[in-house]
């Protein structure tokens, strides 16, 4: 699982019904410079390219998520869906703790 932060939402004007009752949202990804700042100041945004994830768990925009990618975004469907990136956790708080030798 990643995390990231919800930057905006994608509005469809059709979609499939194995979609229904979902939404996609544009995710900004973590990385590692994200964690040490997490809980202490704002979470700015990823230069590394943004992605859409299909969400039914209902985050919003400035939420962290966590989402998968790949072949684990389709195992929620009942049927093969084309889905690359799935909403798997809505994150209340990350705490970071690195490891100091």
């Amino acid at each position: 699982m990643k995390l990231g932060t919800v930057i905006g939402r994608v509005t469809l004007s059709r979609t499939i019904p194995a979609y229904e009752g979902g939404r996609y949202l544009m995710v900004s990804p973590f990385t590692r410079a994200h964690f040490p700042a997490a809980g202490e100041t704002p979470i700015t945004l990823s230069q590394d390219p943004s992605l859409v994830v299909y969400d039914s768990l209902g985050g919003g925009v400035g939420d962290v998520i966590g989402y998968v990618e790949g072949r684990e975004a389709a195992q929620p469907f009942p049927r093969p869906t084309p889905v690359d990136a799935i909403n798997t956790a809505l994150i209340d708080e990350v705490f970071h703790l690195p490891f100091k030798p």
